[in-house]
């Protein structure tokens, strides 16, 4: 083995060493259930740290290419893993959106208490804030004074605003902080960037399956969605995509460029320039939902579409809700060229968001344990997912196709046509168990036969134990 690891390069050693493992495997050098060099030889043949080395085993064992043996070492994982959901299909015409019932019935049963939590993406569970933001709270409510119960500005308060582009500046993207939105969470900022630019009746291009909360707004907005399918692997099928705005009459398009929500696919930032091109075309914007955006398990994160924009091109929406602060409802809308508008109807919707809220997170931003707490999130939520992915692949039947997500919290499980996931959810609540059936996340009668499952809770025997229960309700679950 060459020395391949430099102290010049701009990454992480142990990202390096993680690199050279994958390049191993592609040249055939590891074989599935090759054991790995020790931690002390692959240190002393890389001329690294043996905890550099550690690292990044553990890193790869989290994402489920390698296995550790008590007292025997790191072992290349088999290869046989769950086949991930197929491609989908594009639709035939947009459709009218119909699925409030089962949506209330979703959030109904995640409000239960004494569920197991399967069906609810609340990945700050995972590493709680709880004690950092009461602490941060204190502090603000001695700060405001008598101002503390105020109504905040109508578009957000200027310090937080700040901290927001000073993030988008590290990520090398300029925003206007006059352009720049506060909301009550990243839904109220989609609800808003729709509005910016459609009128009841338009056509939304959305991803398909797509988060069932941008389906339901479409169908409050009087608007129809038109579905595009997802690789599980790299987002949006751009020939699709380019199909679909040549035959109908797309006014915008929605999609998650960062991390999709329920398949976690991640389009490379390659391919956000030709879906920023193929837009540009058809002079069609887009509103960009980038929610999960921080929440990537790769080395680093993916550039948001905004950064290959031209003025008034996209629209982002992301929020604080699923990295900090689920009840703080703090998220924000970039608008660009739309903000008189977006100001307009924010101050319609909802007048302003939280003032102190929104103290408290840009004093939790300004701190820089934010960011700390961000790496301590992603590095749990690799964690649960290899760990459900294990669990899945030991306990449900071999043909369920699972997806590896690149970021988020939550896994797509396709059971097969001979099953419904809709009765599955139902069967789960009689046994205290919550899932989100994968009829939620089409505008049509896609995805009967899938589930979603949230691996953004505490690990733990009882979770382990309801996956089980859920492996023994599925021939229950069968059609007809």
């Amino acid at each position: 083995m060459s020395v391949a690891v430099s102290r010049e390069s701009a990454a992480y050693l142990y990202q390096q060493v993680v690199a050279l493992i994958h390049t191993m495997i592609e040249q055939g050098s590891l074989q599935a259930g090759d054991k790995l060099p020790s931690l002390r030889a692959m240190a002393n043949q890389l001329q690294v740290s043996i905890p550099t080395v550690k690292q990044a085993y553990q890193y790869l064992e989290a994402q489920g290419k390698l296995v550790a043996k008590e007292k025997s070492g790191y072992f290349l994982a088999s290869k046989s893993t769950p086949a991930q959901p197929k491609r989908g299909r594009l639709s035939n015409r947009p459709l009218q959106v119909n699925k409030q019932v089962l949506i209330e019935q979703v959030y109904q049963a995640i409000h239960t208490s004494g569920m197991v939590p399967f069906g609810i993406a609340n990945p700050v569970a995972v590493a709680s804030t709880d004690k950092t933001l009461a602490k941060l709270m204190r502090r603000a409510m001695q700060q405001a004074g008598e101002h503390a119960i105020d109504y905040g500005a109508m578009d957000g308060l200027p310090a937080l605003k700040k901290q927001i582009v000073h993030r988008y500046l590290n990520m090398g993207v300029f925003i206007e902080q006059d352009e720049l939105v506060i909301t009550n969470g990243a839904q109220e900022a989609l609800a808003i960037a729709l509005q910016c630019v459609t009128e009841p009746g338009d056509v939304v291009a959305i991803e398909s399956p797509c988060y069932f909360g941008i389906i339901e707004l479409i169908e409050n907005l009087g608007l129809k969605a038109l579905e595009i399918p997802l690789c599980p692997d790299d987002g949006i099928w751009l020939d699709d995509l380019a199909h679909a705005l040549r035959k109908h009459p797309v006014k915008v398009c929605l999609f998650s460029t960062s991390i999709n929500n329920p398949l976690g696919s991640f389009m490379p930032n390659s391919r956000r320039q030709q879906l920023l091109a193929l837009l540009a075309e058809f002079k069609v914007p887009l509103i960009e939902d980038d929610v999960y955006g921080d929440l990537h398990f790769g080395c680093e994160r993916g550039l948001p579409a905004q950064s290959y924009a031209t003025p008034g091109q996209v629209l982002t929406c992301s929020s604080f809700s699923k990295t900090a602060a689920p009840s703080y409802r703090i998220g924000w809308l970039y608008a660009g060229p739309y903000a008189a508008k977006a100001k307009r109807i924010k101050r319609a919707l909802s007048c302003s968001s939280s003032l102190m809220n929104q103290w408290v997170l840009a004093d939790y931003l300004a701190s820089g344990e934010y960011d700390r707490h961000l790496k301590l999130m992603r590095q749990r939520l690799l964690a649960n997912k290899a760990r459900m992915s294990k669990c899945i692949q030991r306990l449900f039947p071999d043909d369920v196709r699972v997806s590896d997500p690149k970021g988020g919290c939550v896994l797509w499980l396709d059971l097969g046509s001979g099953y419904d996931g809709s009765k599955l959810f139902q069967l789960a609540l009689e046994h205290k168990i919550s899932i989100t059936p994968g009829a939620l996340f089409s505008a049509g009668q896609r995805y009967q036969n899938c589930v979603r499952l949230s691996f953004g809770v505490p690990w733990s025997a009882e979770v382990e134990a309801a996956l089980a229960t859920l492996a023994s309700l599925l021939y229950q679950a069968r059609k007809g």
